[in-house]
């Protein structure tokens, strides 16, 4: 049974408790607001896309609209600096604007028409159509380390709600202020375009059995999750459990491997030792494509390099981490990298007597001993990274082979040491969701084309994005019309195309009638 206690956040810079009270969802609370969600998705699949784009836009609105009471309040949750929340807030409206303009262009919905063939030999051919339909309500999970735009108004939110699909945000429990904060724009939204009761909804808690409750619940047709691989995991598991199972969307851990080919780190040591030290340690390494891991070639040319990470890392300040949890994970997972055989502490950030703040920390081994530990590939979250010196190519490419599913990889390299290592990009196609070369992976832009995703244990779900306008896809299921009247037909599959979109019309792409 899950309790009605209450809980308060809490300022991670010196953990004091913030004033404000916040009550555990219950099972009645929790059966209400997906019965309301299921009511509401009768009307809100039925929303124009032009609809739903100005309820996207409308929330942005709103969210603008919070003005500074909002960062202040994620400020004091988070630890976040002020310049980087006024940056993760303007990335949260404007992925609500992009879904609102691709939900106007309107080819999304996937149209495919076969018209029929009635004289065909030895059979006719029916007039068979095809579109995407919204899932049904969504059960979101807020993100710790982006408590705006991977939370209660983030990607999952916006690309659920852009498909059509009710949502339902289970908060992170570091951040309850500013989940209602941004909770109560949406709510005022929904009331400004007409939007049904129910849409959307948040509940509240820091029991896990809260979101395991969620996620069991008939009425929930589909799971978006940021977070660690125990938590999506667990999801997942209900998930699947259920009498009938559901997808679950899950990005989880990530050690993002980099690789650095002899050429370009021979000609460019400094350069990329510069920015291997502020992508490790950017946000206090709380980053899902923070550099975990990086594979080189063990020479003697790598020592301008390893000096210049050292001195990079010498200076980087000690920040304060996300929550209590977060740091002392972080410090037990530093604490056995560094007790294992064979591993050097290469260099060390500034300390800081302050309780939540983490130090930097780089770590050196050998392909042997990071083989023969494999507890060395496994993320841990914050800022540190492992170097990894292989003996020859073959190692580089046996590594790349070894490794398990990631969000990104990244290959720096001359012309030069690209065409030598071709192999090493036919292997990591098959490994990550994004491959970069020669950038940093610590950005993670919202365009039309970013895959934010990857093979398991990366996410639960490799052929599905978290971010870009392809996460709609998710949420998503195509629907098939056979010999249907034009009268019953969406207007998407309608011959005249009313809505000017590109159709798959006999095999091609048009936007002509039919």
């Amino acid at each position: 049974m899950i309790s009605k206690d209450t809980f308060q956040a809490i300022n991670p810079v010196d953990n004091t408790i913030l004033a404000d009270t916040f009550a555990n969802a219950t099972p009645k609370e929790i059966d209400e607001v997906v019965e309301k969600a299921t009511n509401a998705f009768t009307a809100y699949r039925k929303k124009t896309n032009a609809e739903k784009a100005h309820f996207l836009e409308q929330i942005g609105i709103e969210i603008a609209n919070l003005g500074d009471a909002l960062i202040n309040r994620c400020h004091l949750e988070t630890a976040l600096p002020i310049a980087r929340l006024l940056g993760e807030r303007g990335r949260t409206i404007n992925q609500l604007n992009l879904f609102a303009s691709y939900l106007r262009e309107g080819s999304w919905v996937d149209a495919r028409i076969d018209t029929a063939i009635p004289d065909r030999a030895p059979l006719p051919r029916p007039d068979i159509r095809h579109i995407l339909i919204p899932l049904g309500p969504v059960a979101v999970f807020g993100a710790s380390n982006f408590p705006l735009a991977f939370s209660t108004a983030g990607g999952d939110t916006a690309s659920a709600l852009a498909a059509g699909c009710p949502v339902i945000v289970k908060t992170h429990e570091a951040h309850p202020g500013t989940s209602q904060m941004m909770s109560n724009a949406i709510y005022k939204a929904i009331k400004t375009c007409n939007m049904p009761e129910g849409t959307f909804a948040l509940i509240q808690g820091n029991s896990k059995k809260i979101g395991a409750a969620l996620v069991q619940h008939s009425g929930i047709k589909a799971v978006g999750f940021t977070g660690s691989f125990a938590g999506g995991k667990a999801l997942f598991d209900y998930a699947n459990a259920r009498p009938e199972p559901i997808p679950v969307f899950a990005e989880m851990g990530s050690t993002n491997p980099v690789f650095i080919l002899p050429e370009m780190l021979k000609n460019d040591a400094a350069v990329i030792a510069a920015g291997l030290a502020q992508s490790i340690t950017m946000g206090v390494g709380q980053f899902c494509t923070n550099p975990g891991l990086v594979f080189l070639h063990e020479n003697i040319d790598n020592i301008p390099f390893y000096e210049e990470l050292q001195a990079k890392f010498s200076v980087i300040a000690a920040g304060t981490m996300l929550t209590p949890n977060i740091k002392k994970m972080y410090d037990k997972g530093a604490l056995e990298t560094q007790e294992t055989n064979q591993i050097e502490v290469l260099a060390k950030g500034e300390t800081s007597t302050l309780i939540n703040n983490a130090t930097a920390q780089l770590f050196k081994t050998t392909s042997q001993h990071f083989n023969a530990n494999p507890s060395l590939a496994e993320e841990n979250f914050g800022p540190s990274s492992i170097i990894v010196e292989a003996s020859s190519k073959e190692a580089i490419l046996k590594h790349a082979s070894d490794l398990q599913g990631h969000l990104t990889a990244t290959v720096f390299g001359t012309s030069n040491d690209l065409l030598a290592y071709k192999e090493l990009f036919d292997i990591l196609e098959l490994k990550v969701g994004r491959i970069l070369i020669n950038n940093y992976p610590t950005g993670v832009e919202v365009c039309h084309a970013m895959v934010h995703g990857g093979p398991f244990p990366a996410t639960t779900a490799p052929n599905s994005t978290s971010v870009g306008t392809g996460a709609i896809e998710r949420f998503v299921r195509p629907v098939c019309y056979q010999n249907y009247p034009e009268a019953l037909l969406p207007d998407a599959l309608k011959n005249a195309n009313p809505l000017h979109i590109f159709r798959l019309v006999n095999g091609e792409i048009t936007t002509a009638k039919c």
